[in-house]
Order: structure tokens, then C-alpha cells, then sequence
């Protein structure tokens, strides 16, 4: 993926077009993230007015999205979900067509659904906008209870911040683990939260994470292959275990063990796309321990053995050099 076009239309929301540039459109050479060739675009360049009374100046067309390997979709307003550009749509109908990513934050889903390339798909959007979703486009298979949805190479996201856990999605796919948590940590915040739309729904929100533990979860990544007991990890933190699941669950919205065996996951999954490592080696560098362990909790992860993974995404050895 090297360049990215974010769709931007009247009506639209800062912060969430915010999330776009700052996953997609920051230099971040200094610390090793190779660079995208980032553009805001929209149907009509010039004045294009956000929902909360200022505008911005775009001087793109839509014609670069049509050439980009990533199209994001920013919010619309409710006024145009069922009066979607034409143009716009037909941007993503011909993205799809062409096999490029396509990434929605918030209401982006309805312009994508507009535009039919979600029909017989798992989808999302903002809880609140769920059950409209739902009405107007019953082909799509809504869940309104998740952060966001990979669907082929189709990202749906839900409300606001969800839509930069959708883009450090994308970049841990693109770039890897490492360089995923590079940019997360840069933006400070958790590379991943576990859990769903419904911790938002039925609870207030939890306190703004310390990310104190930052150095052991960096640590952590660098040593999956160990046995990383709480115990151990909390020696390191310097905290009994007690205290340290306590404040790890505060800052990362999980267990160590499941945050860890995401990650697990993670890794298992770039040393599958990028080489030709035996199963066996797979398990024991991601931490897993044996092929049989990788199998059983990949399947659990991701519903496919690693073998079928390898099979869909791996890249060639040339490829894996350059990446």
C-alpha cells in the first residue's frame, strides 16, 4: 500500500477526517515507517464545510482515488445517507472492482453501502446508527457490538475512535506488528483494544489509559517466544501481580494472557505471509509452542487453519525482502 485517498464531502466531521490524516498522511521516516502519498479529496474541489461551522479548502478531485491503493471514506451527515454523491459511489463500487482497500469511519458506511459492495456482508457503523442501517440496507449484515469489520478488503468501522483502531488495523496488515505499534505509540495511544461498541453502550467510559506499562508491552512483543507469566511480567514492572493485572486491564482494556495471545496471533500471522518457516518454527517463534497449539488457536482466532492463511496471504520472497 502506497498511496491513500480520504473522500472528503460536505457535511463532514473533523475529528474523524482527523483519525484519517493522522494514521495515513504524517511523515513518519524518522522512525522508520515508510511514507504514503496521502491527498484529501472531494466531488467538488474548493470550500467544503464541516458540520460544526468552518470549512476547508481541497484542490482534489476524485480522480486520484481512483488510482489509490487505500480510499477512505470519512462521515457523512445523516441528511445524505440516502442521497449518496453519485460520484462517490461510483469511486468505491470501481475501488472494489480493482481489489484496492476501502476504509469507512463512523457514517463512511453508509456511502459504501450506497454504492452496493456491501450487500451479503458483515458490516458496522456508530451504534446509535445501527438500526437505520439495518432498515435501509437489510442485505447487510449489521453488527452493531464490535469496533470494526474486515469484510475481504473492506474495513467498516464504528464511532469516532474506532475508526483509528480500524487504521492501525490496516497498518499492522500493511506494515507489521512493529510498525503498527510504532505509530500507536507515537499517537499514544493502545496499538489494540479488545471488546466491542457495547462497553460504550451499557457503561460509562473507563479512565483515560496511563500506558505506563508501554516499555513491557514493547518488551512483551519482542519476547513472544518466552513463557510470560504475570508473575514475570509484573517483576518487570516492578508491581505485585495483583497490581499489575489490575493497571494492564486499565490501560489496554484486557487480560495480559489475551492481549498477549493476540499478539501471539500477530506475529504468527507475519511470519506466514512473510516466510517460508515451517509450522513448527512458526509456533515457537510467535510463542505457541507447537504446530498443534498455532492450529487450535489460530482457528479460534481468525476461523482458518494457519496453512489456508499461508495459502490466501503469503507473499512471495521477493515481496517479503522489499517489505
Amino acid at each position: 500500500m502506497h498511496t491513500v485517498a480520504c473522500i472528503v464531502q460536505p457535511g463532514f466531521a473533523p475529528f474523524e477526517f482527523g483519525l484519517a490524516c493522522e494514521a495515513f498522511g504524517l511523515d513518519r521516516t524518522d522512525d522508520g515507517i515508510p511514507n504514503f502519498d496521502f491527498r484529501i479529496v472531494t466531488p467538488d474541489p474548493g470550500a467544503v464545510p464541516a458540520n460544526i461551522g468552518f470549512s476547508i479548502n481541497i484542490d482534489d478531485d476524485l480522480g486520484f482515488a481512483d488510482e489509490a491503493d487505500l480510499v477512505v471514506v470519512t462521515p457523512i451527515p445523516r441528511s445524505s445517507w440516502d442521497a449518496v454523491d453519485r460520484r462517490v459511489t461510483d469511486v468505491i463500487r470501481r475501488a472494489v472492482e480493482r481489489d484496492a482497500w476501502v476504509l469507512t469511519v463512523c457514517s463512511g458506511a453508509f456511502a459504501v453501502a450506497a454504492a452496493g459492495v456491501l450487500d451479503g456482508r458483515r458490516a458496522t457503523t456508530h451504534w446509535r446508527y445501527a438500526e437505520t442501517m439495518k432498515r435501509m440496507y437489510p442485505e447487510i449484515d449489521v453488527d452493531p457490538d464490535v469496533l470494526y469489520v474486515q469484510s475481504g478488503r473492506i474495513i467498516t468501522s464504528a464511532g469516532t475512535a474506532a475508526g483509528l483502531d480500524a487504521c492501525l488495523h490496516l497498518l499492522r496488515l500493511e506494515l507489521g506488528p512493529e510498525a503498527a505499534n510504532t505509530i500507536a505509540r507515537r499517537m499514544v495511544v493502545p496499538p489494540m483494544r479488545d471488546g466491542g461498541q457495547a462497553q460504550f453502550i451499557a457503561r460509562p467510559l473507563p479512565e483515560v489509559a496511563s500506558l505506563s506499562l508501554a516499555p513491557i508491552t514493547d518488551w512483551m512483543i519482542e519476547n513472544l517466544d518466552l513463557d510470560l507469566s504475570v508473575d514475570l511480567l509484573a517483576s518487570r514492572a516492578h508491581m505485585s501481580p495483583r497490581t499489575f493485572a489490575r493497571r494492564f486491564k486499565a490501560d489496554y482494556g484486557t487480560t495480559p494472557a489475551a492481549w498477549l495471545g493476540r499478539q501471539r496471533i500477530l506475529r504468527a500471522q507475519h511470519l506466514l505471509e512473510k516466510t517460508d518457516l515451517g509450522l513448527e518454527q512458526v509456533a515457537a517463534d510467535s510463542g505457541f509452542g507447537s504446530a498443534s497449539v498455532l492450529r487450535q488457536n489460530f482457528a479460534r482466532a481468525l476461523g482458518l487453519s494457519p496453512s489456508a492463511y499461508r495459502a490466501r496471504f503469503a507473499c512471495t520472497v521477493d515481496e517479503a525482502v522489499a517489505s
